[in-house]
């Protein structure tokens, strides 16, 4: 997987996603997403490097099958709040506190 973080005034930006998602574009009916490499370029990390993100993180974006498995199987996304896009999973985490 590749991690993206950048400070924002809102605190910890987190992108994932599943490095044979990165660079393609998904569509179902009125929704597309394209997984740039200027917002989820990053660097290739393991899986723990993704929970330590994610647990840092004020808002993340998570994009790809096995990305989106790892935040839900960790307790960060709900699976009912995961979006099927195409040939992928999207999940968006918003942590207010």
């Amino acid at each position: 997987m590749i991690v993206n973080e950048r400070e924002t005034q809102e605190g910890l930006l987190v992108a994932v996603c599943d490095e044979d998602v990165l660079g393609e574009t998904f569509a179902e009916g009125e929704i597309s997403l394209t997984v740039t490499e200027e917002f989820y370029g990053g660097d290739p990390v393991d899986e723990g490097a993704v929970v330590d993100s994610l647990a840092r993180a004020s808002v993340a974006n998570i994009v790809g099958t096995r990305a989106v498995e790892l935040a839900i199987e960790e307790g960060f996304v709900d699976e009912a709040n995961v979006l099927d896009v195409g040939a992928t999973r999207h999940a968006q985490l918003l942590r207010m506190d």
